[in-house]
């Protein structure tokens, strides 16, 4: 099975890539933060950061120990910056209130902002430092995000990150045949597309958020549509892999998404009956985040131990 664990860039070092290896972990992950307002601003520096000696000396190293590198980040206000909007209001979604907005994602029914936006992407696959042929380039991080043009307003928020997606990956290929491409299926997206297929090449990852963050007099109802669309996701993506991107090391969860990190407790035996109820459902990739356990969390707290996480993921 492959297996994954995602940290921030800054979190990044030898310690991390030799704990990862001599665990068994086959993949390693960069994520840039994410969330609305950050998440452009952090790929950006990401980007800078793939430009510097020891950045580049680390992706190496993890290769030379043979693990795959991959990317996975919300991408969407990188591809497409709100500073177009100026230019290009037409590019912009419009909102549920019927506001022209450059405040997330786009209006994918426009074609000029579409083919931008794959041309972009395809333009930061070909600059990921070390990167594997599988891309990961998310929508915007949270709720109500897509656009309600008349265009657009029959297409659903799954519908829409489909068609992003497919754009995206047809451009990508030109250069990169063996591509592939993650649909993240999370918050709004978390409904299977119901007017868009997708193209050869995209796959499932089914990111249950929502049972860690759902909170108010909803959440029993959000954390139940969750589990149920997982099923209709499984089918509606089954021509390729699907990959399960779980949060069970994540400490900027637990920690609030701020610093210092709170000490990590490791829920382990929900996560090993979570890792065996996914396979069972027919899983063939599994990821956590393990963001804010880098060398600050260990000057605070010490070391955390991954191989629990590696043991169950093994083939």
């Amino acid at each position: 099975m492959k297996a994954s664990m995602i940290i921030h860039p800054e979190e990044l070092s030898r310690e991390w890539i030799d704990k990862l290896v001599e665990a068994g972990i086959p993949t390693l992950g960069i994520h840039p933060v994410g969330g609305a307002g950050v998440a452009r601003h952090s790929l950006s520096a990401l980007v800078t950061l793939m430009e510097t000696k020891d950045y580049r000396d680390l992706i190496d190293y993890a290769h030379s120990r043979g693990l795959a590198v991959e990317y996975e980040m919300h991408a969407a206000g990188y591809l497409m910056p709100p500073e177009l909007y100026a230019e290009h209001p037409e590019y912009f979604r419009i909102n549920a209130k019927g506001e022209r907005t450059a405040d997330c994602n786009f209006c994918v029914s426009e074609p000029k902002a579409l083919s931008l936006f794959a041309a972009r992407a395809a333009e930061l696959a070909e600059n990921l430092y070390g990167s594997s042929d599988t891309f990961y380039f998310w929508m915007d991080d949270g709720y109500d995000l897509h656009c309600h043009c008349p265009c657009c307003r029959a297409l659903s928020a799954s519908d829409q990150q489909l068609i992003a997606i497919n754009a995206m990956l047809r451009e990508i290929k030109k250069k990169k045949p063996n591509a592939r491409m993650a649909y993240l299926a999370y918050m709004d997206s978390i409904l299977p597309p119901t007017s868009v297929l997708p193209e050869n090449g995209v796959f499932l990852e089914y990111a249950p958020f929502e049972k860690y963050t759902a909170k108010g007099e909803d959440a029993p109802m959000r954390i139940a549509r969750e589990r149920e669309m997982l099923r209709p996701l499984m089918e509606f993506f089954q021509d390729g892999p699907c990959r399960v991107l779980e949060y069970w090391y994540d400490n900027s969860m637990l920690s609030g998404w701020k610093k210092p990190p709170k000490k990590f407790e490791l829920d382990e035996k929900t996560m090993r009956a979570e890792i065996a109820a996914y396979k069972a459902q027919g899983f063939t990739e599994i990821a956590t985040f393990a963001c804010f356990l880098g060398k600050d969390y260990e000057a605070l707290h010490g070391g955390v131990d991954v191989n629990a996480f590696a043991e169950d993921t093994a083939d």
